[in-house]
């Protein structure tokens, strides 16, 4: 499929586009702005759009709207940190093909991007039956709270898009430690993958280097 992705952070968008491109996907374009993809939408005509949910100058709903009237032949698939079941919803009722949560493992979207491009759709079941609460819900725990300030720091670093060399090096640690580190993280916030595990830092503002 020609996909065109949006996400708020470019180093994410890139991450996931190799890993689409290795799964037979081909990325046309990667956009940070609600603007700038419904813009490569209409220029691109892509079988589909990966659209983050909460973007700086609008929101991915409004973004989704602007692209079926553009180019309703896309599907938009909506791919997001929060677990919101009014806004899958509301993403139905806007017509879009997919909702998925980001932390799961990249090779999961890339096969739900294969069920929506075989004329199929793809919605979190763990999204999609999130009852909806009547009454204000406590705010969940920062998942980061659990990792030491060390792996807090890698973690920053990962979100930067730092290579594991240059890490180690700028830490003044060995590769291997550097490696326990990003273990130990990855067990901690119960992910497979550095993509998703920058996801949840970015989802919580860890997004500069200490």
């Amino acid at each position: 499929m020609r996909l065109v992705l949006c996400d708020d952070n470019r180093i994410l968008g890139e991450a996931l586009a190799s890993v689409l491109d290795a799964h037979g996907h081909r990325v046309v374009a990667i956009a940070t702005r609600a603007a700038e993809a419904v813009a490569a939408v209409c220029e691109h005509r892509p079988d589909a759009c990966l659209l983050d949910l909460r973007l700086p100058d609008s929101s991915g709903l409004d973004a989704a709207r602007e692209m079926r009237r553009c180019q309703p032949d896309t599907k938009i698939v909506i791919l997001s940190c929060v677990s919101d079941a009014a806004a899958v919803s509301e993403a139905r009722k806007v017509g879009v093909a997919g909702f998925l949560s980001k932390d799961q493992r990249p090779d999961s979207i890339a096969r739900a991007l294969d069920v929506v491009g075989a004329g199929g759709m793809a919605f979190d079941a763990r999204v999609s039956r999130q009852p909806r609460r009547r009454t204000p819900a406590r705010r969940a725990e920062n998942p980061l709270d659990v990792l030491t300030p060390r792996e807090t720091q890698v973690l920053r670093r990962i979100v930067s898009g730092q290579s594991t060399a240059q890490m180690a090096r700028e830490m003044d640690v060995t590769v291997s430690t550097l490696r326990s580190y990003i273990k130990s993280i990855l067990a901690k916030l119960g992910v497979h993958s550095r993509l998703q595990a920058a996801a949840i830092a970015s989802a919580y503002q860890y997004r500069s280097v200490a």
